[in-house]
């Protein structure tokens, strides 16, 4: 079985792919919510405050259930589904896993 190698430049050596994926997934930034919990794609989520939605006259409230978030390249947003609102992003710092 034969398995890639990738130069890294770092340490001079010849490294495995799979090593190399790894420890790129390893050093990646997770998101946690307000309570320090690990958040992962398709977890529930609960608001912690009231939250103002920018571009529109709407407020979600305090206790709001969200579900099925996604995670973003920003460990400090989640994409969310709202029945009212589309396309709402959130704050990890305001909410607080379920």
């Amino acid at each position: 079985m034969s398995d890639e190698y990738i130069y890294d430049e770092a340490t001079g050596e010849w490294r495995p792919a799979s090593e190399v994926a790894a420890a790129a997934e390893a050093a990646k930034p997770q998101a946690r919510d307000a309570s320090g919990n690990l958040l992962a794609d398709g977890d529930a989520v609960t608001l912690i405050k009231d939250l103002k939605v920018k571009g529109t006259s709407q407020t979600v409230k305090q206790g709001t259930v969200i579900r099925s978030i996604r995670l973003t390249d920003d460990p400090e947003l989640i994409d969310c589904r709202h029945d009212t609102i589309k396309g709402l992003v959130l704050r990890t710092e305001f909410v607080r896993k379920k």
